[in-house]
């Protein structure tokens, strides 16, 4: 015996959407999830590592948090203003290289205790 549907009310059209905003990464082949987490992890890996070597280098904390800053920001305006609805492939693995930057970054400067 199948449940009954549920009623098209106002607060089961927001529950859709939110599940469609927070789970539409996932969709799609398996080529393309396996993509978009690689690109997430790439980004983390990428801050973890990048970060530490600009630092040993360069040695100036707040350029390279800026320079990190502008790029970051760079894909964001670019993203904001080319994008249509549906991203592409090449959108979502920019956001996600983005956000696993990101967050990389944020877990680096808790580590560090700044």
């Amino acid at each position: 015996m199948t449940p009954p549907p549920f009623q098209a009310t106002r607060f089961e059209r927001l529950q859709r959407q939110l599940a469609d905003l927070l789970f539409a990464g996932l969709r799609g082949s398996w080529r393309r999830r396996s993509l978009v987490l690689l690109a997430l992890l790439v980004g983390f890996y990428g801050a973890q590592n990048l970060t530490a070597l600009w630092l040993e280098r360069i040695g100036l904390r707040p350029v390279v948090a800026l320079v990190v800053l502008l790029l970051v920001e760079l894909v964001v305006r670019l993203r904001t203003r080319l994008v249509a609805e549906r991203p592409a492939l090449v959108w979502l693995l920019l956001d996600n290289l983005r956000l696993g930057l990101v967050y990389g970054l944020v877990l680096e400067a808790f580590k560090l205790g700044s």
